[in-house]
């Protein structure tokens, strides 16, 4: 699929409905090339919950349109956020969302054998990447972690070490995942302009943080939030109460 459209259609096709794509230049000069290799990510911290059909119909057209998309179920994001997912559990919290994923994606048609499904901790404890890991926290300050993070982890009086690590894996995800670019939601928009820093030209080293490693600067492109019933953003972690 993908193929009968021209490089334009396809990103109006991949770009229509989004709040804001960082890198919209680079994303046409690939189209003109190949196809768009592009992951989306859900760390598996409690119960998706219907706003998770608005990425789910977007990934329906990054296939459309010919892109190549990978799926991650951030394990080990669920338990560094604040132990929102105990480690003992983490093996069948993923099993539960990859099966209530797939089904929302059957509901809308989206042909799951066109897409590629990954496990957080079948990469992320690799001898690789746990140096990478130790490189990038010695050069990313706390302040930088903190801001990050700040939508997307959860926040608290005494943060722990854990939510720290949160943002500078998920820019590490994007080269070990050998993608192209990384779709999510508008409350994650400052992880990805911590990517965007860390992965620039390896001749501004002294500047910026991830270029020593060489890696290269991905595209971003994010969805607007669904509100929950609280008035922030909906969350499959929070619990809401139901009325009586």
């Amino acid at each position: 699929m993908g193929e009968q459209f021209s490089p334009d259609e396809k990103f109006s096709l991949i770009t229509r409905n989004l709040q804001e794509v960082l890198g919209e230049e680079k994303l046409k000069q690939i189209l003109q090339e190949r196809e768009l290799k592009v992951y989306w990510g859900t760390a598996t911290t409690g119960k998706p919950h219907v706003a998770y059909f608005v990425p789910m119909s977007k990934i329906a057209d990054f296939l459309k349109a010919g892109c190549q998309v990978t799926i991650l179920f951030a394990d080990l994001h669920a338990y560094l956020d604040n132990m929102k997912a105990p480690w003992e559990l983490l093996e069948l919290r993923v099993q539960y969302y990859e099966q209530v994923i797939k089904a929302m994606l059957e509901s809308i048609g989206v042909p799951l054998d066109r897409l590629k499904f990954v496990k957080g901790t079948d990469f992320q404890l690799s001898r690789e990447y746990t140096l990478d890991v130790y490189r990038l926290s010695s050069i990313v300050t706390e302040h930088d972690a903190k801001k990050a993070g700040a939508e997307v982890v959860k926040q608290v009086e005494h943060p722990l070490l854990s939510g720290l690590l949160y943002p500078g894996l998920q820019a590490l995800d994007e080269e070990y995942l050998k993608v192209d670019a990384q779709f999510g939601g508008v409350d994650q928009r400052k992880i990805f302009t911590l990517a965007e820093k860390v992965q620039v030209n390896k001749f501004f080293a002294r500047f910026k943080y991830l270029p020593s490693l060489g890696y290269t600067k991905r595209i971003h492109m994010m969805n607007p939030m669904v509100p929950g019933l609280t008035g922030s953003k909906m969350s499959s972690s929070e619990e809401v109460p139901l009325a009586v």
